[in-house]
């Protein structure tokens, strides 16, 4: 199946980053949000981080031109009648995302494939509410979408071998690393992080060190590029938060049971770099 038209349901920082891939793989990409402005706005955030490759020197002015011009903002799901692979980068909520998924179904066409950037949440379940289960797939990518190489492809029960291999071709075009996963909980990475996560919570309510000298030591010590904290403040503290609770509901398993200062931090809405505070202060995204 030749994929030219790609269609992203989000602009938030996860969508917006796959809709900047997907423009630079050379796609057309509808950016729909339920406010045009924020899919204004997500455009424009792609294009911004675009002109700094271009004073860094790493694509032409005319590259970055074209690639921006392949993204439209829309708000109407009929736009989505257009395209061949739409992905949905919404909040991780099975609620929201089972709304995406029927409203989306009911606008693309026939052949159309349904993928989901969840991380936690099950596509078998996503792909039984739609008229189209053997063409829906989740594709994982991580954060950053641009910097980060790895995408998980996960197989829901339904997917057929044609989605999957569609889904393979796209994730190759735009140059991601792909890894194939069954429709687990949290799948291979997060099943793994957020046990990680958890840990240092733990280690932060007793104690045993201050945020930076944990951040320190697991960077120092692991050799990790982030300790688990400055993670979570780019994860999104929320998001975290949601995935422990899923995989603790599934696996009925304590090592994945949410710190209580975890929980605290959510309600207080200190949700990291996209609140301005987590388990760091930020200022002009610093």
């Amino acid at each position: 199946m030749q994929v030219d038209v790609v269609g992203v349901i989000g602009a938030g920082q996860m969508g917006r980053g796959i809709a900047q891939v997907a423009a630079q793989a050379g796609c057309e990409v509808l950016l729909l949000d339920r406010d045009l402005d924020v899919a204004k706005g997500g455009k424009a955030r792609i294009d911004k981080g675009l002109a700094r490759s271009v004073q860094k020197g790493r694509m032409t002015e005319e590259e970055r031109a074209a690639i921006v011009a392949r993204v439209r903002p829309v708000t109407d799901y009929a736009e989505l009648a257009t395209a061949d692979f739409v992905v949905e980068a919404a909040t991780e909520n099975i609620d929201l995302k089972s709304k995406i998924f029927a409203a989306a179904d009911e606008a693309m066409k026939p052949a159309g494939i349904l993928a989901s950037n969840t991380s936690s949440i099950s596509l078998t379940k996503l792909a039984a509410a739609t008229k189209r289960p053997e063409q829906v797939v989740g594709m994982h990518f991580m954060n950053p979408v641009p910097r980060m190489k790895l995408v998980e492809i996960v197989r829901a029960l339904q997917t057929s071998d044609e989605t999957f291999t569609a889904t393979r071709t796209l994730g190759d075009r735009m140059g991601k690393t792909l890894v194939t996963t069954k429709d687990m909980p949290g799948f291979i990475v997060n099943r793994l992080l957020i046990p990680f996560l958890n840990e240092g919570c733990f280690a932060l309510q007793e104690g045993l060190g201050t945020v930076e000298d944990i951040d320190v030591a697991i960077k120092l010590g692991l050799n990790h590029p982030m300790g688990p904290f400055e993670l979570s403040d780019l994860i999104g503290l929320d998001t975290v938060l949601y995935i422990g609770e899923v995989l603790h509901r599934e696996f009925g398993d304590d090592k994945y049971r949410p710190p209580a200062i975890l929980r605290n931090y959510v309600a207080a809405g200190w949700l990291g770099r996209k609140s301005g505070r987590g388990f760091y202060m930020y200022e002009g995204g610093k």
